[in-house]
C-alpha cells in the first residue's frame, strides 16, 4: 500500500483513448492473421469447397463469431488468404529476386527460394485453388488469375532482360517461356514435396532447362551455397 506522502508513490495512469485503440488493433490483426494462417493451410489441405469455416475458426484458437467478426463470408476469407500468401512470398522471395541484377541468378533464385517456401502448407494455397477453380468464373478464381499474370509478367520480364544481355538465349515469345517456367516450377515443387533438398536443386535445374540454358552460370554455387560438384551431380547439368 502507498504511503502518504511517500515521493516515492505515482497514481496509476489511465490508458488514453489511442492507447486502447492500439491495443484493440494489435489483438485484430493477431486474431486476423491466426484466422488466415487457418484458413491457408484447410484452402491447401481440402480446397475451398470443402473448407469449414468453424474447423477453420477452432483450430485458429478462434470462434466462429470471432472468424465472421473478420471476414464476411468463405469468398472473402479465401480472397483474404490469396492476398495474404501473395504479400507473404513478395516478401521472402520477391525481395529476394528484386537483389540479384543478373536476369538468370533471378530466375533461379526465383527458383530456389519457391521451392523453399512452398514446404509449407500456407504455400500451397495457389496450386490448390488454381486446379479447383480452373475452367471457372468465379471471384476467387479471378483474383487467383490476377495473382499468377503478376508472376507470368515478372518472368517475362527478365527473360527479356536476359535475351538483350545475350544470358538467356532466343525462342518463344517471353510470355510463354515464362508461363512454362512457372508450370514446370510448380509441377516439380509438388512432386517433390517433402524432399527437400532435392526440391530445391531440382527446381533450379527445371528453370534452367525451361530458359535453354545448357549449364548453371558461373558463380551460381557460390551464391546458393551448393558445392559446385554436388550440383552437377543433383541436375545432371554441367557446371
Amino acid at each position: 500500500m502507498p504511503v502518504q506522502g511517500d515521493p516515492t508513490s505515482r497514481p496509476t495512469k489511465p490508458r488514453s483513448a489511442s492507447d486502447r485503440r492500439s491495443t484493440q488493433a494489435e489483438r485484430s490483426a493477431r486474431t486476423r492473421g491466426a484466422l488466415l494462417e487457418s484458413a491457408a493451410r484447410g484452402l491447401s489441405r481440402y480446397g475451398y469447397g470443402n473448407l469449414v469455416l468453424e474447423q477453420v475458426a477452432s483450430e485458429a484458437g478462434y470462434t466462429r463469431g470471432a472468424l465472421y467478426h473478420q471476414f464476411k463470408d468463405k469468398e472473402a476469407l479465401a480472397s483474404a488468404v490469396i492476398e495474404w500468401v501473395d504479400e507473404t512470398w513478395r516478401r521472402e522471395v520477391g525481395r529476394l529476386v528484386e537483389q540479384e541484377p543478373d536476369p538468370v541468378f533471378a530466375l533461379i533464385t526465383l527458383a530456389h527460394g519457391h521451392a523453399v517456401y512452398c514446404r509449407r502448407d500456407v504455400a500451397r494455397v495457389a496450386m490448390a485453388l488454381r486446379l479447383e477453380f480452373s475452367g471457372q468464373d468465379h471471384p476467387v478464381g479471378r483474383q487467383l488469375e490476377r495473382v499468377s499474370e503478376s508472376l507470368a509478367k515478372r518472368c517475362a520480364r527478365l527473360i527479356n532482360a536476359g535475351r538483350r544481355t545475350g544470358t538467356i538465349p532466343a525462342g518463344p515469345p517471353a510470355r510463354i517461356v515464362a508461363l512454362a517456367l512457372i508450370g514446370a516450377l510448380e509441377g516439380t515443387v509438388i512432386a517433390l514435396a517433402g524432399r527437400a533438398p532435392h526440391d530445391e536443386l531440382l527446381a533450379a535445374r527445371a528453370v534452367v532447362g525451361v530458359l535453354g540454358l545448357h549449364r548453371f552460370p558461373d558463380g551460381l554455387a557460390l551464391r546458393t551455397g551448393t558445392a559446385p560438384d554436388a550440383s552437377a551431380r543433383a541436375t545432371g547439368i554441367s557446371t
